[in-house]
């Protein structure tokens, strides 16, 4: 009993030791394994102490029972080559290794059921294991891309076990092989980029139905190959990259992807006319169609796309309009036949007896064809009967299916018809005595089918022996079971199609494939307008960017999640900057990309708030110029607003010109400051290039210049608002503060017009050129204001080198450089807004003190798919046409405002002198 006793006493010590034991090796574990991949890392990332817990490590973080969660190591300059195997770490959601130098196998990850995030691209490594990627059930994100020194690899078919996969980038990964048809397995794969590998084979099926927005398999090194007629069947794609591939046949109907933007289909073989309605597509911004054997009339653009068609192809006419009616007619039958490539090649022009292969004339008709032997596959067309002068028709030896057309029978000098040796079907039309007809080899011919495809009509069949009472006997069975089988298929097919838009929709509305509602860190976006350069990326950048979401200008969705990740929080270490609707966080995406969200106050969301965001989205996203700070994105959440643009790492001219000791900034250099003023104005001249300039709000101040790496300027504070309805300026407010900006004529007319930029776009050159403030009122009150004062010094020029900023200490030729842009400050700052020249004019002026900026491609042009030529309220109501919106303005308050842009008055002084003070 005793020892009984002394049993019962110690069992509670057993059970916590036996847990304690049973916790142990699950902590180890990730010691173990987080010390292994320390020592494999040269050199170790920094913060990896062996003296300090793992969990406390730079870019690791843990959960409460100290397993690693997730591993951040993007940028890092590491090399080494990795532990083979990490599937250990059991609770890792995130791993990311990116832009390192990690060479020998990629990590077997297999079994990892937590990890949802992988980015191993823009590394060296030289292998995908077996089975590495199997059994990650909860895998959201793939990202290999650019990892040049890969062996050979097939898409592993152990991913289809990752049912939740959103984004699959291997990009530049020497994948190869043939696209697996499991994509049905990915119910919420949004974007699947696998440019420039060895792909081969066709566009898998599976495609069809998908949810798949952004589709990248350009430039393939032997190509992919067959059609692309499933692209017809992917409603909710937005950019599809084919270029560059082996593609064959048409392209087919795309009026179901009403979201597509960007079809880039150039350098294949595709055949055949282009669907009339493809450029009147709503969201469609750029087509290429280059280097293909497309044929039939000039595509036509009344929406004034981003299309070309250069090249190989083989229109019948050099600019839009019909092709004759003989070309229309055998276009016609060439594409019952698929459009093969072999009459692609031959028929070129607009007359059809100009040297066209298979085709004979007598004068300027067709008077034969033959197919014969062309192992042409498809129907026979009605259209032959267009034909009139048709005697012979010889198709034989091919592999024709579906029926004889009726309309052959009524060939008015037809001859000959051999039809021998294909697959058709169906009725035979009765052919007069005068016509020699062969159908031999045809076991299926003049018999009745449901499944005729080619046309054919219903004259009495000569060839078949039955009579006519059989005949209509079966026919009238033949008939009742189809009328039946067709009535049940349309009510299936209408039960599938409400669900299938029932469920779509609340997937949609749900965020699910849009980006809406994502998990917590991932940048997955829905691409809904244009992208940058047109909708272009170039292939160097698309292939270098390590395979970010596409923030090109597109209307971006992102998560809150996202935002609150990147931004650490919104914390205050991240702020760069507050203005009147809110604050600027600083963010950085999982491949370094920074960022800068801006977030509107809570007391800034009346009607101003939601309206200057509605405004900021109508055009922000579709303006896009190498001189304006770039939207890429935003996020709706609840009543809170957030826009995210591209960040521009040196700060604001400000802060160069007024703090550089606060900021740590050195002084600008005169070359670095004209640089930026020349920046600034051709921003703006691109802005008042849109014409309707009274809708387009700019408040110029150095705070609201934004700096890049090389010092380069982007005009950050413009956007599109409506006028009230006398006219005025609907943002007062937001100029309150600006006073030292603002024209004359403003404070008495609240009339904004590009001479009100161009008296702000003065008084920004006055500050570049002295150092100082528009308004300091730690000054005499004869120095208080800049203009005033300055104007003042320019009456004499021999003041301008003690007016300007001491540390220029200008050499001769500097100063002479300085006085030029001094004379043009004074210009623009003229009392009469007539006085003032133009933006233009100031480009003018300035673009001969700076090494001259040329693109390095069309593409980098500025309007960026915005056509000069429509009048900005013009250009917004086509906007909001394509995308079904006109809540956001009015025509007739649109109409209000003048559409032209004045150019520098003949009687505007060259130079300037005295007179200009008054």
């Amino acid at each position: 009993m005793g020892d009984m006793a002394t049993l019962r006493r110690l069992l509670p010590t057993v059970a916590l030791l036996l847990l304690l034991s049973a916790a142990a090796p699950s902590v180890a574990d990730d010691s173990s394994a987080m010390s292994d991949l320390r020592d494999a890392m040269s050199p170790a990332p920094s913060g990896w102490s062996s003296s300090a817990s793992y969990c406390k490590w730079d870019g690791v973080n843990c959960d409460s029972s100290s397993r690693v969660t997730s591993i951040s190591l993007a940028s890092q300059g590491l090399s080494g080559t990795l532990l083979p195997d990490l599937s250990s770490l059991s609770s890792l959601r995130t791993l990311s290794l990116q832009k390192n130098a990690f060479s020998g196998a990629v990590p077997n990850l297999a079994n990892l059921a937590s990890l949802q995030e992988i980015y191993l691209d823009n590394n060296n490594f030289t292998s995908v294991p077996a089975g590495a990627f199997a059994g990650l059930t909860s895998l959201q994100t793939l990202s290999l891309s650019n990892n040049f020194n890969l062996d050979p690899w097939p898409i592993p078919s152990e991913l289809n076990q990752s049912s939740s996969l959103v984004t699959f980038y291997a990009g530049n990964a020497n994948v190869m092989g043939t696209l697996p048809d499991f994509f049905g397995s990915f119910p919420s794969l949004q974007s699947l980029r696998l440019s420039y590998n060895n792909l081969t084979g066709p566009l898998p099926p599976s495609f069809a139905g998908s949810g798949i927005q952004n589709l990248w398999l350009n430039n393939q090194a032997q190509g992919l190959s067959g059609t692309i007629d499933v692209l017809s069947r992917m409603p909710a794609l937005s950019q599809a990259w084919l270029h560059k591939n082996s593609f064959t046949g048409p392209i087919p109907d795309l009026s179901k992807c009403e979201s597509l933007f960007d079809l880039q289909v150039r350098d294949n073989e595709l055949t055949g006319v282009m669907p009339a309605n493809l450029t009147s597509l709503p969201s469609l911004k750029n087509v290429s169609l280059d280097n293909n054997k497309l044929q039939g009339p000039v595509p036509d653009n009344p929406n004034k796309i981003q299309l070309t068609y250069d090249g190989t192809n083989s229109f019948c006419n050099t600019a839009p309009g019909p092709c004759s009616p003989q070309v229309t007619t055998l276009l016609e039958i060439a594409g019952a036949l698929g459009y093969p490539t072999t009459l692609a090649e031959s028929w070129e022009g607009n007359d059809a007896c100009q040297g066209w292969s298979f085709v004979t004339c007598q004068g300027k008709n067709v008077t034969s064809v033959n197919f014969s032997k062309q192992h042409f596959a498809g129907t026979i067309s009605p259209a032959f009967a267009n034909l009139t002068s048709l005697r012979s028709l010889l198709l034989n030896d091919n592999d024709l299916t579906g029926s004889i057309p009726d309309s052959l029978a009524k060939l008015p000098q037809l001859q000959i018809l051999d039809v021998s040796n294909n697959n058709l079907s169906g009725k035979v039309p009765v052919f007069p005595a005068s016509v020699k007809f062969t159908s031999t080899g045809n076991p299926l011919l003049g018999k009745s089918s449901s499944g005729s495809g080619g046309g054919g009509g219903s004259g009495s069949d000569a060839n078949s022996g039955s009579s006519p009472s059989a005949t209509n006997g079966s026919s009238v069975s033949a008939g009742l079971i189809a009328a039946i089988v067709s009535t049940v298929l349309v009510f299936l097919a209408i039960v599938l199609f409400v669900l299938y838009r029932f469920c779509y929709a609340k997937r949609k509305n749900t965020g699910i494939g849009k980006g809406k509602n994502l998990e917590k860190g991932k940048e997955v976006a829905k691409v809904n307008g244009m992208n940058g350069h047109g909708g272009v990326q170039s292939e160097m950048h698309s292939q270098s960017s390590g395979d970010l979401p596409v923030f090109d200008g597109g209307n971006v969705a992102i998560s809150i999640d996202v935002l609150r990740q990147v931004t650490d929080d919104f914390s205050e270490a991240n702020i760069l900057g507050r203005g009147g609707f809110g604050v600027v966080y600083k963010g950085e995406l999982h491949d370094g990309t920074m960022i800068a969200v801006k977030r509107m106050e809570s007391l800034a969301i009346g009607n101003k708030g939601l309206d200057e965001f509605q405004s900021e989205l109508a055009v922000l996203t579709k303006v896009r110029h190498r001189h304006l700070v770039a939207l890429l994105g935003y996020c709706i959440n609840g009543n809170e607003r957030l826009l995210v643009y591209e960040h521009m790492p040196q700060g604001t001219l400000a802060q160069h010109l007024f703090e550089c000791e606060a900021m740590g900034y050195p002084r600008l250099t005169w070359k670095q400051r004209v640089t930026i003023a020349l920046d600034v104005a051709r921003g703006v001249e691109y802005l008042h290039s849109l014409a309707q300039q009274s809708f387009i709000h700019r408040d110029l101040k150095p705070s609201n210049i934004l700096l890049g790496d090389d010092m380069r300027a982007k005009v950050a504070d413009f956007g599109l608002v409506k006028n009230a309805p006398d006219g005025k300026y609907s943002l007062e407010t937001r100029l309150a503060g600006t006073f030292g900006y603002l024209a004359p004529e403003y404070a008495a007319t609240g009339r904004v017009t590009t001479k009100v930029d161009v008296y702000a776009f003065g008084v920004v050159l006055m500050e570049i050129l002295t150092g100082r403030k528009a308004l300091d009122d730690s000054l005499p009150d004869d120095r208080a204001h800049l203009v005033t004062w300055f104007r003042r010094a320019l009456i004499n020029k021999e003041n301008i080198p003690k007016a300007i900023d001491q540390t220029l200490n200008p050499v001769d030729d500097t100063l002479e450089s300085i006085s030029k842009v001094a004379e043009l400050a004074g210009h623009c700052t003229a009392r009469e807004p007539f006085q003032r020249p133009d933006m233009g004019h100031a480009v003018n002026i300035l673009s001969p003190l700076v090494e001259q900026w040329k693109p390095s491609s069309q593409e980098d042009e500025d309007n960026y798919g915005i056509d000069l030529h429509l009048s900005l309220p013009q250009a917004l109501e086509r906007w909001q046409a394509d995308e079904g919106s006109t809540s956001m303005f009015n025509s007739s308050s649109l109409s209000q405002t003048q559409s032209s842009i004045p150019p520098k008055p003949a009687y505007f002084p060259d130079t300037f002198n005295s007179t200009d003070c008054r």
